[in-house]
């Protein structure tokens, strides 16, 4: 399974259609870099990677005006791999990223039905320093495997789901206007079980109020996996993400709690974090994660440090140079270190990664 699972749909406001017609908007992100480990399973490696700071792809958003502030919308985005020009996660997943269709009013708010992301990424995302400076390596992971989510390439690769490693497939969601600054959403996504309404179900839930340079926002989700249980019991993530820009400096605050209901296995982790514009084209981001587990997860801990030097090219086009360093604690002996986004762990406590990359969007 290819590492670059992350997805930012804010980004996605932020690019530039170069094809336009019929409301039809075609858009794509783009990133590309060479990164160094110090040890993966007991071995250093420089590899090319790319997808990291921002995913590679492709989307087709679009949109039909119905009259009355009503519009009939679309989206579907494709993933892919520059390093063999694959679709991600697997061959023939060409829309895996989303697919959807719905209504937007400016009265009632959003309603779409597909493949989409739950209110974790969507209202959370950009209450995490990864979603400036940090890219898919920044997001949650550690010596976690045994929380054991399913379908995950570690068990544990971004486990807060903050990150968009996956999707709710068959769901129907629902966003609310702004009101006063103070927004909400609601999401269901259908098992698929016959004789039964709730296994294998999704359930998820946000609530965001935003006043000028301030930001605050909570996200809940629920998901049940055919694994656990016989589809009665699955992975829990509720957060919490506070923001204030400050002009030259944006600081955040994030807080997400994960728990295998079968299990009893949970993470808390908490990030906290600031981007400094110190200059028109140069940026400078940090930040420090601490994750702990419970009895269940042998009382592993980790400590992690990232920190980001950007220069933007142009609006759209940046090149930077990052580094993460994390610790590993094991409540019950020695534990491998692991950042999110790198298939082994360390062999050791300690991990370090060092990348140099080219990112842009159109």
């Amino acid at each position: 399974m290819n590492p670059r699972f992350m997805f930012v749909p804010a980004f996605c406001l932020l690019s530039t259609p170069v094809f336009s017609q019929s409301n039809v908007m075609i858009y794509g992100l783009m990133d590309a870099g060479i990164s160094y480990v110090n040890n993966s399973g007991g071995h250093s490696k420089t590899f090319f990677d790319d997808g990291n700071f921002y995913p590679n792809m492709l989307g087709f958003r679009g949109l039909e005006d119905l009259g009355g502030g009503v519009k009939a919308v679309f989206e579907l985005v494709n993933q892919y791999a520059f390093a063999n020009g694959s679709t991600i996660p697997s061959a023939g997943a060409l829309f895996n990223r989303t697919a959807l269709v719905g209504l937007d009013s400016d009265r009632f708010g959003k309603l779409t039905f597909g493949t989409q992301y739950d209110f974790m990424t969507d209202a959370l995302l950009t209450y995490d320093s990864a979603f400036y400076f940090g890219g898919f390596y920044n997001f949650r992971e550690g010596p976690f495997a045994a929380l054991n989510i399913p379908n995950n390439p570690t068990g544990s690769w971004d486990f807060d789901r903050v990150g968009g490693s996956s999707r709710i497939p068959s769901s129907v969601k629902y966003k609310s206007i702004d009101y006063h600054g103070f927004s909400f959403g609601a999401m269901y996504g259908f098992g698929g079980v016959a004789g039964s309404f709730s296994a294998d179900s999704t359930v998820s839930a946000s609530m965001e109020y935003k006043n000028g340079p301030f930001g605050i926002a909570a996200a809940y989700t629920d998901i049940k996996y055919a694994q656990f249980n016989n589809g009665h019991d699955g992975i829990r993530n509720w957060g919490v993400g506070v923001r204030y820009d400050f002009n030259a400096v944006l600081a955040n605050l994030l807080y997400t709690n994960t728990r295998n209901t079968m299990t009893g296995g949970e993470v808390n982790a908490v990030q906290v974090g600031a981007n400094w514009r110190f200059a028109p084209a140069w940026s400078l981001g940090a930040d420090y994660q601490y994750m702990k587990g419970n009895a269940q997860l042998s009382d592993n801990k980790a400590h992690e440090l990232t920190a980001t030097l950007m220069y933007w090219l142009s609006k759209r086009t940046s090149v930077y140079v990052e580094g993460i360093y994390q610790h590993a604690i094991g409540g019950n002996g020695p534990v491998g270190a692991w950042i999110n986004g790198l298939f082994a762990p360390s062999s050791t406590s300690n991990q370090m990664l060092g990348r140099v990359g080219m990112a842009t969007t159109f």
